[in-house]
């Protein structure tokens, strides 16, 4: 009895430990960095988006009333700043503003102050025009909601090139913080839920037993971009993708943390919201969900691919300027 409470004790000690080493260890921001860029710029894109139309979507004639949003969020904690006007001169004014602060977390401007407010902007536009929005919207709230919680903004942003500039000394390198990991871990977290829920919705369609399911995707006129009807003459194929589509989406929240299968995860994760993209038309949605995929990256290889970037970058302006003055000096001794 005492080498099983011993053995109990010691398993409860190890979980513990192994909870507190996932979600408190502390994580360098390099990836968040790098998310913040990519998120912040698809927030900027579907904000300019609205501006298309915007009235016909927020103004007094919308095609989904104030009245009818709040209705539909009546009893819940939902809010919108937009519920309460919608005069044409407010709406723009208030809408140049959010695409301001979008801009601006996007390049890492005052990023602590904008990562909020981003979020708050995004969730605030879900919810005035809920009966509008697709997958896309939810994955732009999610990335919003997690970002703001880590450092994104201490690296690869303008609040780190002018402390930069201010400081007398050279900068040190960016602290590895707890934030940052337990922002990042929320996203990976939330990535597994949405592929576990995906993939047991899938396995309720009879399509994807039979093997069928991807070809009706790809012969549906309405999404088709790019016509793939040609894989009609290799029904093995068809059954072949349908069949790994599921597997990988069901058993993602599994393959996606061993060292040794998670770029199996990653690269089939690239390859099915790729195709989605290309082949579907859903190219904002597809490339929203290979962002969230990149919370998987470690720091070390963000900030390792981004340093030979930046580094053969440099190497081709140092080329390239010097023979561009040659080129003018040439024409003014001519």
């Amino acid at each position: 009895m005492n080498l099983l409470s011993q053995a109990v004790k010691r398993w409860c000690a190890e979980t513990i430990a192994e909870w507190n080493r996932f979600w408190f260890t502390p994580s360098e921001p390099h990836t968040l960095g790098l998310l913040r860029i990519l998120a912040g710029a698809m927030l900027l894109y579907t904000h300019l988006v609205w501006s298309k139309d915007l009235i016909a979507f927020l103004g007094p004639n919308s095609w989904i009333p104030r009245e009818a949003s709040m209705e539909l969020h009546q009893g819940t904690y939902a809010w919108s700043h937009l519920w309460y006007f919608d005069s044409p001169v407010l709406l723009w004014a208030q809408h140049i503003v959010v695409l301001v602060v979008m801009l601006m977390f996007t390049v890492g401007l005052f990023t602590r102050v904008t990562s909020v407010l981003a979020c708050l902007f995004t969730i605030s536009y879900c919810h005035r025009l809920e009966g509008a929005l697709f997958g896309l919207d939810q994955v732009n709230a999610m990335l919003s909601m997690y970002l703001m919680i880590g450092p994104c903004g201490a690296v690869y942003s303008v609040d780190r090139w002018l402390a930069r500039r201010k400081s007398a000394k050279d900068l040190p390198r960016p602290a590895a913080t707890t934030n940052g990991n337990i922002s990042m871990r929320l996203i990976q977290v939330h990535m597994c839920i949405i592929y576990l829920f995906g993939g047991i919705s899938k396995l309720r369609g009879d399509m994807w037993w039979d093997g069928t399911a991807v070809w009706y995707a790809i012969s549906n006129l309405e999404y088709q971009s790019l016509d793939m009807t040609w894989l009609v003459r290799y029904p093995w194929f068809i059954a072949l993708l349908s069949h790994i589509t599921v597997f990988w989406e069901t058993f993602y929240c599994f393959l996606v943390w061993p060292r040794i299968t998670r770029p199996i995860a990653l690269g089939l994760a690239f390859c099915v919201h790729g195709g989605i993209a290309l082949f579907l038309g859903m190219i904002t949605f597809g490339t929203a969900m290979i962002i969230g995929n990149m919370a998987f990256l470690p720091p070390s290889l963000v900030e390792s691919a981004i340093g030979r970037l930046a580094g053969q970058t440099n190497r081709v302006s140092s080329v390239a300027i010097p023979a561009d003055l040659q080129r003018r000096r040439n024409r003014r001794s001519a």
